[in-house]
């Protein structure tokens, strides 16, 4: 089924999220629905915030790059209760979008390199190190879980740019070809 995403000024998205334990109702068919919301809207990561919930939860494939790099396009993942562990000191900028934010893409500075921490499908816990774009994406859907947007990392002369733009997000005047709910 696919769900609304939750467009810039939902509430849900500034909330920090709660851990899920191995009981959470129909949590197999949330995940499908996160997926199949995903692909609908041609993105490669969403977290559960984005669909108004405010769970640690985010789900990833980025299969639309497989042709560029066959690494990055068999990286598919669902991370339940992830933690970063660590943050290289090494930065990189690059530009990022994002589905509850349509039609804005900044340049962002995160690490390059991530170790974090979180439970499969099956509640068994991994701990894996991802770098370069791998890192990015983990990294822009783990913010959803703290609360933040790729909009906050801009610079402020950028994000007061933004200003017109994110507020007619809020407004409901954005632009998309998938479901929405706007604030």
């Amino acid at each position: 089924m696919i769900l609304p995403i939750y467009t810039y000024g939902n509430a849900v998205l500034r909330k920090q999220t709660e851990d899920i334990t191995v009981d959470y109702p129909e949590l197999n068919a949330l995940i499908t629905n996160m997926y199949e919301t995903m692909y609908h809207a041609e993105g490669v990561g969403l977290a559960a915030p984005q669909v108004g919930l405010s769970i640690r939860l985010l789900v990833i494939d980025l299969a639309p790059f497989k042709e560029d790099d066959p690494e990055l396009g068999a990286f598919k993942t669902v991370m339940i209760n992830p933690v970063i562990l660590e943050r290289s000191a090494e930065e990189v900028s690059a530009e990022e979008g994002c589905l509850s934010i349509p039609g804005v893409h900044e340049m962002v500075m995160r690490a390059l390199k991530i170790k974090i921490k979180y439970q499969d499908t099956e509640f068994i816990e991994h701990i894996e190190e991802f770098e370069g774009y791998k890192a990015r994406v983990v990294q822009h859907e783990y913010d959803h879980l703290e609360g933040h947007l790729f909009t906050d990392r801009v610079t402020p002369i950028r994000r007061q740019l933004l200003k017109s733009r994110l507020t007619s997000i809020v407004k409901g005047k954005a632009s998309c070809s998938y479901k929405i709910k706007a604030a």
